[in-house]
């Protein structure tokens, strides 16, 4: 009898042990992606197809692609990297934080101006001599950082473009991604924004009222890459990004697939 109470411990001790392993063994079944914020609706959808398909996790964080590679540059444990731009993607390569061997140019997508869905404004033609000053009066046009945030970079190209930069740069409100720019529109607190078609798509209390020529800025590329610290189960991950299932997801919200395969 004595030995039954050291038996009962070791037998619970074993089992815990098990536990253990297989807790463990779960968390390795999980990858995490950094992705662009104009990624955020289709992505989940993916990777909820993803999840059913392989039994692996995927944890996203959304922001501006800028502040996902800082993040990443600083020890952030990504496994996947999503970028809205080049310049970015491009930066994790230069600074050894991106496997270059995976990197694919996956998607396209456009710029939009939007307003919110009550506002007057309506079908604004989108070409030289365009005055969104006068348009906004004292009002806000909103967008991405135009320093830093894709989508902010593409809308100061596409202004300088046109002509409209000089007269425009000092009614621009810039914020940490373009989700945020849609939101600001959707609330009524921009006028207007300059965001993406897909973006725009996903928000029911904004509209479209004049689309950028695509040759007013820079493509809009979103290259996609493992990181250098990648789990194992991340090449899977980005071969089903690649796959027919994903494409048609994001297709369905609006995105342009790439020939860069």
């Amino acid at each position: 009898m004595s030995d039954r109470p050291r038996l009962l411990a070791l037998a619970v001790a074993a089992v815990v042990a098990a536990s253990g392993v297989q807790f463990a063994h779960a968390q390795d079944r999980t990858i995490t992606v950094f992705a662009a914020a104009s990624l955020k609706n289709a992505l989940d959808e993916v990777n909820v197809a993803y999840t059913r398909a392989s039994g692996i996790k995927v944890v996203a964080s959304y922001a501006a692609s800028s502040a996902l590679m800082k993040q990443i540059e600083q020890g952030a444990p990504a496994d996947v990297f999503a970028s809205a731009d080049l310049d970015w993607m491009d930066y994790g390569s230069r600074h050894k934080l991106i496997n270059d061997a995976t990197r694919v140019n996956l998607l396209g997508n456009r710029l939009v101006l939007i307003a919110p869905r009550e506002a007057k404004i309506d079908n604004i033609p989108i070409k030289p001599g365009l005055d969104l000053a006068g348009l906004v009066g004292d009002g806000r046009i909103v967008t991405g950082d135009v320093r830093a945030v894709p989508a902010g970079k593409y809308a100061r190209a596409a202004l300088e473009t046109l002509g409209a930069w000089a007269a425009v740069e000092h009614r621009l409100a810039m914020v940490e991604n373009v989700r945020a720019a849609l939101t600001l529109v959707a609330r009524g607190e921009a006028m207007l924004g300059i965001v993406y078609e897909t973006d725009a798509a996903a928000e029911p209390h904004v509209k479209v009222v004049g689309r950028f020529p695509s040759d007013s800025h820079p493509p809009i590329v979103y290259p996609v890459g493992l990181t250098a610290t990648a789990k194992p189960e991340a090449p899977q991950y980005l071969t089903f990004l690649r796959s027919q299932t994903a494409k048609g997801i994001f297709e369905s919200y609006g995105f342009q697939w790439t020939e860069d395969r």
